[in-house]
């Protein structure tokens, strides 16, 4: 899962600025850090929209169509409608777990063995090449792109630029991270949290003492 921070706005400092306006009150960077850490912890989070992160994202459609129901932040993604499409494709690695064990709503998932790991590299490799030669077939017959994309499979990498405020990025990750820190427990799928994972050491860069706040508190969201 490929994640870079291209661009954003604000800091720890932003948030202090954004704090203090209501009271116009000023302090020392150490009274600034208790104020962040009183934020998060009494989910006083409008302050945390200050901070503005935008990433370029690339991941398989799976990935990305979970990413979507964030619906807290901007997206613009790469258009099948409009450009041919790379072969890109995502194939499992042995550390993905493949076996999904119990019911709907309480699934755990355990590694597979090396006969499972195998049908499934075999079968995501033909499935892919199969289908892009179906892709590039309706291509050259001159059949419109939008229709041609039709066959392409959800491992197919997509791309797209995703903006966020850091308040919104904090609910991100309290769902897509399973952390050990979290008081609050998720489940998230295998792959986002890899890329979730990326997003908050960006997001640990820009506003340290932020994300500090996010995990002393339980990693809620505030």
């Amino acid at each position: 899962m490929n994640v870079d921070l291209v661009d954003w706005m604000g800091s720890d400092e932003s948030i202090v600025q954004a704090a203090r306006v209501s009271s116009g009150t000023t302090g020392s960077w150490a009274a600034n850090k208790g104020l962040i850490n009183m934020l998060a912890r009494d989910r006083h989070g409008s302050p945390f929209e200050a901070v503005i992160l935008q990433f370029k994202v690339d991941v398989p459609l799976f990935v990305a169509r979970e990413w979507f129901r964030h619906r807290i932040g901007s997206f613009n993604e790469v258009s099948g409608r409009y450009k041919v499409l790379e072969p890109v494709f995502y194939v499992p690695n042995g550390g993905r777990p493949l076996k999904q064990i119990g019911k709907p709503g309480a699934y755990t998932f355990e590694h597979g063995t090396q006969t499972q790991v195998d049908i499934v590299e075999f079968a995501h490799k033909a499935g892919a090449v199969e289908a892009w030669h179906l892709y590039q077939e309706m291509l050259d017959a001159g059949i419109a792109k939008e229709v041609a994309r039709n066959v392409l499979p959800l491992s197919l990498y997509t791309s797209f630029y995703w903006t966020v405020n850091l308040r919104s990025a904090m609910n991100f990750l309290s769902l897509r991270w399973a952390h050990k820190d979290a008081k609050v427990p998720t489940f998230p799928l295998y792959e986002i949290e890899q890329a979730a994972v990326k997003v908050e050491s960006y997001a640990s860069q820009i506003a340290p003492e932020a994300m500090k706040s996010f995990n002393t508190n339980g990693r809620i969201a505030p």
